[in-house]
């Protein structure tokens, strides 16, 4: 008896399976246990066609037992230990080959198939100090890992003679991608007038803060939301390996360099699609996103339930995921940006033009938007109708996404370096007891922010969020102290939105 290592996904993380290939005689049949789904029940014949191709003929009844027996296997991932292990029962690979973990899709013809969870996989193989096959088509991503000794190969005829001795496999080599000029879709010059809409961009890419914007159809808030890619800071090394995780875990690629992800999300999108799972616990949108923006246009447009959803991620930057088969925790560092109409007319506290809404549609659209997510935004404002001369000018509008991006870039050096001890990069993910303790707050600041709290009837959560976001205002401005105008500019943030009446 033989025995392997592969691996299943669990959520993102691999977990090591060992495959275990006893041949007897009689008939011949191939059996798998060990709680296998559909797509692992289905690879007795990937693997026999695939070992056919190369002249392996396999006889007798074939039991394969992946252990540990308890732990629920799914995907095509296996294929290629099953395939090794019975390779080694006929002879054709030595019984005593170094150990490994081995990770990929088989065809008929015996190609390596890309495979999703890479990455997960190399990370495990660090941690077992063991070398990795993977398909050739995984090579990239896998290089990005760091300490993990990887094989690309295109057909398991190649796995098949560099474990018999006969060629020499090189190893993929690591390295790390150089920074590079991020692709500008809609540059902030592009974008007419919005100076005030501006400016919270970046304050809210500076510290990674949630953004709401509210305004009539046309005014620009799809166009702002999608130049927030193009003024936040290139991805470290860390995020990118965090992810890279994700995607991998999903079976997707991520091209976009060291470019922060944007994902935006139609709102007939259920639940399961924007906060991950479903039958095999896969990550969702706010996971995709995690490290960069999460953009829901229409945001009164989506389901209640949804809405509620996001409530626990927003604010621990994690989601749990629980179903009968087990729980998962996928990452979900998202900088939310939403749009939305302040009615459904678009019209509501325009004065040009005058809102056509009923009192009672009014109060539908307007319950839409929860207290508790609105308490969970740390940036609202009113995006207004363009004037004509506005819309009629020909010249760039303020400065370009370059420039302002530097900014950014500055004022998050700023904060790594501050909050670097706690494993902390942003504004935004500072625990409060930290914040209160090391955000370095004026006095007259603390005067200020307690004369305003007992008008604007601020909860505990949004007296937290307005200290992150005036930190952020004074790291734009290279300030080590947090002044009464960072926080009264704060403030007009908290409650510049068109929502519930309030004047803009």
């Amino acid at each position: 008896m033989s025995k392997a290592l592969g691996i299943t996904l669990r959520g993102i993380e691999a977990v090591a399976v060992e495959v275990e290939v006893e041949v007897t005689g009689g008939l011949f049949a191939i059996s798998i246990v060990g709680l296998p789904d559909a797509a692992v029940r289905e690879a007795k014949e990937r693997v026999r066609a695939a070992l056919r191709s190369i002249g392996i003929s396999l006889r007798g009844r074939i039991a394969v037992n992946l252990a540990p027996a308890d732990l629920p296997k799914e995907g095509a991932l296996l294929d290629l230990p099953i395939a090794i292990e019975m390779a080694k029962q006929v002879g054709s690979v030595p019984a005593s080959s170094q150990p490994a973990v081995f990770v990929g899709e088989l065809a008929l013809d015996g190609r390596l198939r890309r495979a999703k969870g890479a990455v997960p996989a190399a990370m495990l193989a660090r941690k077992l100090s063991l070398p990795l096959y993977i398909p050739h088509e995984n090579a990239h991503e896998v290089s990005l890992v760091k300490g993990v000794e990887a094989y690309a190969i295109s057909h398991i005829a190649e796995l098949i003679e560099a474990l018999r001795g006969e060629v020499a496999l090189r190893p993929i080599e690591h390295r790390v991608p150089a920074p590079q000029e991020i692709e500008v879709d809609v540059d902030l010059a592009d974008i007419k007038g919005q100076a005030g809409a501006k400016r919270a961009m970046e304050i809210a890419a500076a510290g990674h803060h949630n953004l709401l914007m509210v305004g009539p159809p046309g005014s620009g808030k799809t166009m702002l939301a999608r130049a927030l890619k193009s003024i936040l800071p290139p991805l470290s090394d860390e995020e990118l390996l965090e992810v890279l995780l994700i995607y991998s875990a999903r079976g997707l690629s991520f091209d976009g360099g060291r470019a922060r992800p944007f994902r935006s999300v139609h709102h007939t999108a259920s639940t399961v699609a924007v906060c991950g799972g479903g039958n095999a616990l896969q990550p969702g949108e706010i996971s995709l996103a995690h490290r960069g923006v999460l953009f829901l246009d229409e945001f009164t447009e989506f389901r209640r339930d949804l809405i509620e959803a996001m409530r626990q991620p927003l604010e621990d930057g994690k989601i749990v995921v629980s179903r009968s088969s087990g729980s998962v925790t996928y990452p979900a560092q998202v900088l939310l940006a939403l749009a939305c109409n302040p009615c459904p007319c678009g019209n509501f506290g325009d004065p040009g033009f005058p809102c056509r809404c009923s009192p009672g549609e009014l109060e539908r659209y307007q319950r839409k938007l929860s207290g508790p997510i609105l308490d969970r935004i740390d940036m609202q404002i009113s995006v207004p109708r363009l004037s004509p001369d506005e819309l009629m000018a020909v010249e760039p509008s303020g400065e370009d996404s370059a420039s302002v991006r530097r900014r950014v870039e500055r004022a998050r050096e700023i904060q790594i370096e501050r909050w670097k001890a706690w494993g902390i990069r942003s504004n935004a993910e500072v625990p409060e007891a930290l914040l209160r303790k090391e955000a370095h707050i004026k006095k007259e600041a603390r005067a200020f922010l307690r004369s305003a709290m007992g008008r604007s009837r601020l909860s505990g959560r949004g007296f937290t969020r307005i200290l992150r976001v005036a930190r952020s205002v004074a790291d734009l401005a290279g300030e080590e102290c947090v002044g009464a105008s960072h926080v009264a500019e704060a403030l007009a943030y908290r409650e510049g939105a068109n929502i519930y009446g309030r004047p803009s």
